[in-house]
């Protein structure tokens, strides 16, 4: 129930083409609960010997809370140590809040493939984004698409089937939009030029301050946790009375953008980034409080 509708409706939409059998679990009981120790055990009670496939999300846009991935694969790896080849479970990320905001690289992680939009924290433009796998991994997949690489297409050409699936396979075929892929190289440099540390620590301190002071409030409750190995640079919380979308229309008449939470259980967010400073910070904080 943590995860985002286009992550669980792929898993639908996979299992239901495959015959597999999907289980969701709960990672916590309510957000003052949350602990590391808990969801990583929670996710190793999860997994049953028919388990092949778990999927989480880096950061949750539900909640702002973090997952301590490195922790969940290194379990898994446990697990997969008493696992045949064929038997073992892979670990599949959805990371698109994590990635350029979080001071760890993808192959830190320990996943085996790792998604991610890079339109949202890195600045690339919409539509962009990336699938990371492990070099091993990517002969288990099966190309949805048809890839205009030259492996299948040469295959085709020559009447035979390609093999075992490679990286840029899994790439769709046809026009693509090299506008949008060539402005891509730029984002990820500006981030290297500022440093992945330095970005990180600025989006924490940001998203500290304003966890801080939101929680001072006793018409407000913040629902992302304050431990920074808990948390990124999305801020869900509550002012008492009023739902999310009022909050979110009240900020914006005030030229604050925040948005919703596009969940059943819904929250106002708020996510100081890159693009903020103190200031604006407080000026955000300011008007949240003025809703008492």
């Amino acid at each position: 129930a943590h995860d985002h509708y286009a992550q669980h409706e792929s898993i639908r939409l996979a299992a239901a083409r495959s015959g597999a059998v999907v289980h969701k679990i709960k990672l916590f009981d309510d957000y003052p609960s949350i602990s590391r120790d808990e969801i990583v055990d929670r996710i190793r009670k999860g997994i049953s010997p028919a388990t092949r496939v778990v999927g989480v999300t880096w950061v949750h846009s539900s909640s702002g809370l973090r997952l301590p991935i490195r922790r969940i694969a290194d379990m898994i790896a446990e697990v997969n140590r008493k696992r045949g080849e064929s038997d073992r479970v892979l670990l599949v990320v959805d990371g698109v809040h994590g990635i350029g905001a979080v001071d760890e690289t993808v192959a830190q992680l320990g996943a085996d493939f790792f998604s991610a939009g890079t339109h949202k924290w890195i600045f690339g433009p919409r539509g962009t984004g990336l699938i990371w796998a492990k070099a091993e991994n990517w002969k288990l997949l099966q190309p949805v698409i048809p890839s205009f690489a030259e492996g299948p297409y040469g295959a085709w050409m020559q009447e035979r089937t390609p093999g075992a699936t490679e990286e840029q396979w899994v790439s769709p075929g046809g026009f693509h939009s090299f506008e949008h892929r060539w402005a891509l190289p730029a984002a990820f440099a500006f981030h290297r030029q500022i440093g992945r540390a330095r970005v990180a620590k600025r989006i924490q301190d940001l998203n500290s301050m304003a966890k801080e002071e939101l929680a001072k409030m006793s018409h407000v409750q913040v629902h992302t946790p304050r431990d920074r190995e808990l948390s990124a640079g999305l801020i869900c919380f509550d002012v008492k009375g009023m739902k999310p979308a009022a909050v979110v229309e009240k900020l914006l008449a005030k030229r604050v953008i925040a948005s919703e939470s596009p969940y059943a259980a819904s929250h106002a967010r708020l996510s100081p980034s890159l693009l903020n400073d103190e200031k604006d910070v407080e000026q955000a904080l300011g008007h949240v409080r003025a809703m008492a």
